[in-house]
């Protein structure tokens, strides 16, 4: 799964053509871990269509702050440089993709 950093996310992120998801995520995280594989998947059935990046909450503090995250993970769409949608907690596969038809 792509890192974007702080200094990353204006260009990664919010110049994005296609919609982001962003997973908040910290190493110390067990959800965070657990969320790994189902973004993976979801990544490559939605390529083309939705973009997916992490970041990580303990190394990237000024973006984490701006967004008022504080709860991992914490998994938010951005599109057109605004965030569209947040969600906390990891989920399973199929929920996930069903939280997002809305926004891809």
């Amino acid at each position: 799964m792509p890192e974007v950093t702080d200094a990353e996310f204006g260009e990664e992120v919010l110049g994005s053509e296609l919609p982001v998801l962003v997973e908040f995520t910290a190493d110390w995280c067990p959800p965070c871990r657990q969320m790994a594989p189902v973004l993976a998947a979801v990544a490559a059935e939605q390529a083309g269509r939705l973009k997916v990046v992490q970041l990580n909450v303990d190394r990237n503090p000024a973006t984490t702050n701006a967004y008022k995250v504080l709860s991992m993970p914490t998994f938010m769409v951005f599109r057109g440089a605004e965030p569209v949608k947040s969600m906390v907690g990891a989920r399973p596969k199929r929920r996930l993709l069903e939280e997002l038809a809305d926004v891809i």
